[in-house]
């Protein structure tokens, strides 16, 4: 399963993209509204969107993946939920696989020292973030159990990176080709 967790300001192609592709390759995804109260997420340019769950009924297991948009003020709603950040932490801590892309691989990973030791990838700019990583410019990196990406225009590499690792380079190559990019 692949949870992708919005919060108001997120950024819409960043959240989105990664959902629909990995759908199309045949796995699950569930959205998940960090608010416990509401599954209605609005994002940076004002796109509303349902989401499939809400935090509370995220049930986050070994060999999940924890996906983190970016988008502002997203990332940084993402880093105020207190729920979410202990569900990184300790996913993290099994080396449980989280992806991040944007202002998220800097805010959020860099933040909790996660990208430590790691090459990382995020939005140009806030590199001095990434917390004892080594910083690259590549679209998408996977160190370890971490994926990171740079921003909207490598959303679909993002993507892929993420079907490479659950489903393989073959199936990951077809869904690529079969939305020309």
């Amino acid at each position: 399963m692949v949870y992708v967790f919005l919060a108001d300001g997120f950024e819409e192609i960043e959240a989105l993209t990664p959902v629909d592709l990995l759908r199309r390759a045949g796995v699950e995804v569930m959205t998940s509204s960090i608010y416990p109260d509401r599954k209605s997420v609005t994002g940076a340019r004002t796109i509303s969107v349902n989401a499939d769950i809400t935090i509370d009924d995220a049930a986050v297991k070994d060999g999940d993946i924890i996906v983190l948009p970016g988008g502002m003020p997203g990332t940084v709603n993402l880093l105020e939920c207190d729920k979410l950040m202990k569900m990184v932490d300790e996913h993290n801590a099994k080396g449980g696989r989280i992806a991040a892309i944007c202002a998220a691989p800097a805010k959020i990973l860099g933040a909790k020292g996660l990208v430590s030791g790691k090459k990382a990838t995020c939005y140009p700019g806030l590199e001095d973030l990434l917390q004892g990583a080594t910083p690259v410019t590549d679209s998408v990196v996977t160190d370890g159990n971490i994926t990171t990406s740079r921003g909207l225009g490598t959303a679909v590499d993002f993507a892929c990176e993420l079907i490479t690792l659950l489903c393989g380079s073959e199936k990951a190559r077809e869904i690529r080709t079969s939305v020309v990019a």
